[in-house]
């Protein structure tokens, strides 16, 4: 079976509309979600597989329908997130015109909570649910030797009128037994980021699951339970990587620092086999300390990016944060000390925020003067608590996603917490958060003094027009 595994471009993201100059100027992301698959069928089958990074090579859409034609695909497959799912609509349309005998599968977190809706859209075959590398493996076998797929576990397909679903596969819980993404079927050097030194860079999932209890967040097709990799399994990784020329990486668990003796374990191996790699990684203000920040310096740790949220107590209760300001200063404090950069989330829109509540938020940001500081609207996503929490308040009237997974369309505006602001006052106030941390005069001289080369002063300075430009893009 010849398999084309496409990411679609962002021309339409649903999730779009916040000024975000700091993302936009980082460069793009490895598809892992597809690369995972794609590894999975290389290791353990005879398909042929491909890959189509549509938003990396920045594709147009004949192009993209060039691209597909001429692999002469079987199947199809997508990743979908909700944000993504016109674009990815789009590119079911070019299929069945371009390979019209291929069949469409679509996985990822949006049809995990929209299955019944997301089969019944024009031009898809499949749906695989959860992690999808076991589901679609069965799933390529299966179609290839025509045989029954009652039998596959994760998977939602329609037999006439009938929509049949095998209900949710079991979780990974030995990931050391999935195999790497296969990095090797795409262009590397694709990859980059203003956060790292050098480049090609690459991202890097060492666990799964996140057992934090965030009111905002939600990972469906992931699970709340922790599923770590074995420092041994993460180093061969790397050092695959590092085969391929990259030597940098964004470490993106949700929470790389669940598990102490894990991060031990993975920093004192990459010291020990000497390396030699700078990582970015996500982590919670309440997992860290000097004996865990140090050792990660030491492994080549350059930056750190925590979720902060909000600059009061009461916000960082409705989130359930489960973090205190005073902690976030120590922790920010103590991680400048020892050398590693910093990225600290901030949301503005949350449920019960004022105005005085945002402008706060806004002095703790510069308050804690971290590195880069990434700012959004808060997005009420569906299968979260405070999804539920608008649903049942009537702050949201109508279940809006769901709607929108049966009816993806253009000009869908997602919802907002409009409870004390409109939406054009919130993106008043996301711009000036971002124009008071980023113009301040002794945070443009330090970031000027840390250029070390031509490239970084480009990467930089496109990010700075960016920002200083964020009005007359609203």
């Amino acid at each position: 079976m010849r398999v084309l595994l496409i990411n679609p471009p962002r021309n339409n993201e649903i999730i779009g509309n916040n000024p975000n100059a700091l993302e936009e100027s980082r460069g793009y992301n490895p598809p892992l979600g597809i690369l995972f698959l794609a590894g999975y069928l290389q290791e353990h089958t005879e398909h042929s597989v491909k890959i189509m990074d549509a938003q990396a090579e920045k594709l147009s859409w004949a192009e993209i329908g060039a691209r597909i034609a001429n692999a002469k695909p079987d199947i199809v497959g997508l990743t979908v997130m909700t944000q993504t799912l016109i674009d990815v609509m789009r590119i079911v349309e070019i299929s069945h015109v371009k390979a019209p005998r291929a069949k469409v599968v679509l996985g990822g977190p949006h049809v995990h909570l929209f299955p019944g809706e997301t089969i019944t859209l024009p031009g898809i075959d499949y749906v695989v649910l959860g992690e999808g590398e076991r589901t679609f493996r069965e799933l390529v076998d299966k179609l290839e030797a025509k045989d029954d797929l009652e039998n596959i576990s994760g998977l939602v397909f329609k037999r006439g009128r009938k929509i049949i679903n095998t209900g949710f596969p079991e979780m990974v819980n030995d990931l050391d037994a999935l195999s790497f993404p296969a990095r090797n079927l795409t262009d590397v050097k694709l990859y980059d980021s203003v956060l790292m030194p050098r480049s090609p860079v690459t991202t890097l999932f060492t666990s799964r699951g996140c057992p934090y209890v965030c009111s905002f967040c939600d990972r469906p097709h992931l699970g709340k339970k922790f599923r770590a990799r074995s420092a041994d399994n993460v180093i061969a990784e790397i050092e695959e990587c590092k085969r391929l020329g990259i030597r940098d990486f964004l470490i993106y668990d949700d929470t790389f620092t669940v598990r102490r003796d894990r991060v031990f374990d993975i920093c004192r191996k990459i010291i020990d086999n000497k390396l030699d790699i700078h990582f970015d990684a996500r982590a919670r203000i309440d997992t860290v300390d000097d004996e865990i920040l140090r050792l990660m310096k030491e492994a080549g740790c350059q930056g750190i990016h925590y979720g902060v949220e909000a600059g009061t107590e009461k916000i960082l209760r409705v989130l359930r944060k489960g973090i205190t300001l005073e902690q976030a200063e120590d922790v920010f404090r103590l991680t400048h000390r020892i050398g590693i950069k910093t990225l600290a989330y901030f949301m503005i829109g949350s449920p019960s925020e004022t105005k005085e509540d945002i402008e706060e938020t806004f002095r703790f940001a510069k308050k804690l003067d971290s590195d880069y500081m990434h700012l959004t609207i808060l997005t009420p996503f569906p299968g979260t608590e405070i999804y539920r929490r608008g649903m049942e308040s009537g702050v949201i009237k109508t279940d809006v996603w769901r709607e929108f997974a049966k009816n993806p369309h253009l000009g869908f505006i997602p919802p907002y917490w409009s409870e004390n602001f409109s939406l054009e006052e919130l993106k008043s106030l996301l711009i000036q958060g971002y124009k008071e941390f980023y113009r301040r005069p002794a945070y443009l001289f330090k970031r000027t003094l840390e250029v070390r080369n031509c490239r970084e002063f480009g990467r930089k300075f496109r990010a700075g027009i960016r920002l200083l430009t964020m009005r007359s893009r609203q």
